[in-house]
């Protein structure tokens, strides 16, 4: 990303090439038909998606796309997250292949449970 801090998330994939924008109008939309009535806002420079708290973010560098949070705990989740370099409570899926955007529902169907049960 270049320039100025994004506003909005139209605006945060806007600064990327459009190869990169299809990818990222993937994962939104992901987020969105999975859980239509969680809020979208920028936090941390990154499109972020509340629900009562930080439900997920996710953020487009050279190479891949970051995933945040996720249930690196869970052991539903292991063998999905096994193909991708992972960090505390992130996942790395590269650009250069398809988004795994089911996992990436799934993930967000788990995170609104959490965020039911605090």
């Amino acid at each position: 990303m270049t320039g100025n801090k994004p506003r909005s998330i139209d605006e945060y994939i806007d600064s990327f090439p459009p190869e990169i924008q299809v990818i990222l109008e993937q994962v939104r939309e992901t987020i969105r038909q999975t859980v239509p009535e969680a809020q979208e806002t920028i936090k941390y420079d990154m499109p972020t998606f509340t629900l009562g708290g930080n439900l997920v973010y996710f953020a487009a560098f050279k190479k891949h796309l970051g995933f945040y949070p996720i249930p690196m705990e869970h052991p539903d989740f292991m063998a999905d997250f096994a193909p991708y370099k992972q960090g505390k409570g992130s996942i790395q899926f590269p650009l250069d292949r398809p988004m795994p955007l089911e996992l990436i529902a799934r993930v967000v169907r788990y995170r609104v449970g959490v965020l039911n049960k605090v």
